[in-house]
């Protein structure tokens, strides 16, 4: 029953940010992505307070400062790339790209924190980047903006994670929580005050309601993974591609391209090939 309720979860985890990216799309039609991000991490606070100080005030105290704000940092600068993406780029090809997030923690995992690459990782990497070619039919058509975008936010939310990995030997979860949003209000307000327009009440409301729904959809991952093995949960985020690519069709009439199917598949073939393997123990 654990399990079911595992897999419930994650996949009202992507619904949830489904429709966190069509609020963003539909947000940004008059402010600027980089502005609404920084609203969404605003607001996302007042979701997380309660929940990350109903322990008291000890669980915030920290000795790593400085690796806790170059998370921050990390976690931004892959924050406002994924905005900017989302206006650029049909939400199926956003979500399929999405799937690289694993396979560039493996390869910042060998460089940075001196694991093995071994022959599963190296075959579910191979795999990974064929799909994402795939994804990006480099030479059929021009690789976007957009695309490139999602591809640094993917890279920075991969080193935003080796860093938590790093933290996670010393901090508790809800510290690097609380932490991550603190530092991520400013890094994300500074770009906006370049790009600012004052928003609406009815822009403040939806830009209210973009934080709550982020925050649910995290606590649902989390709650996903902690009743159900990680290795039957995982596969269900390619949930993401098939809301997205009919968040796109049905919203803004967008046709997902038979690459981006396959590719995204084939991304989250090798992500959860190496997942489930990895779960087993070690391997070369």
């Amino acid at each position: 029953m654990q399990n079911i309720h595992g897999i419930l979860l994650m996949l009202a985890s992507t619904a949830l940010i489904t429709v966190m990216v069509v609020g963003i799309r539909f947000l940004s039609e008059d402010l600027h992505p980089l502005q609404v991000a920084f609203f969404r991490n605003l607001f996302g606070l007042f979701f997380l307070l309660p929940i990350l100080l109903r322990n008291g005030t000890a669980q915030i105290r920290t000795q790593r400062l400085g690796l806790l704000a170059l998370r921050g940092v990390l976690n931004g600068s892959s924050l406002m790339l994924f905005f900017m993406a989302v206006t650029l780029i049909p939400i199926a090809k956003l979500a399929a790209l999405g799937f690289m997030t694993p396979l560039f923690v493996t390869v910042l995992a060998v460089l940075f924190l001196g694991e093995k690459m071994g022959r599963v990782r190296a075959l579910g990497l191979g795999i990974g980047m064929a799909g994402a070619v795939l994804i990006l039919q480099p030479g059929l058509e021009v690789v976007s903006v957009g695309a490139l975008y999602q591809i640094g936010s993917v890279i920075f939310w991969a080193g935003a994670i080796i860093t938590t990995k790093m933290l996670g030997r010393t901090e508790a979860a809800t510290t690097i929580s609380f932490y991550g949003i603190i530092i991520m209000i400013p890094i994300t307000f500074i770009p906006a005050l370049f790009v600012w327009s004052w928003p609406t009440p009815q822009e403040y409301i939806g830009m209210a309601i973009l934080g709550g729904i982020w925050v649910s959809a995290q606590l649902c991952m989390t709650q996903s993974l902690k009743l159900a093995d990680a290795s039957l949960v995982i596969p269900i985020d390619f949930a993401k591609l098939v809301w997205g690519a009919a968040a796109g069709f049905f919203i803004f009439a967008e046709e997902p391209s038979l690459g981006t199917w396959i590719g995204g598949a084939m991304v989250m073939a090798a992500t959860t090939y190496v997942a489930v393997r990895e779960r087993k123990g070690p391997v070369s």
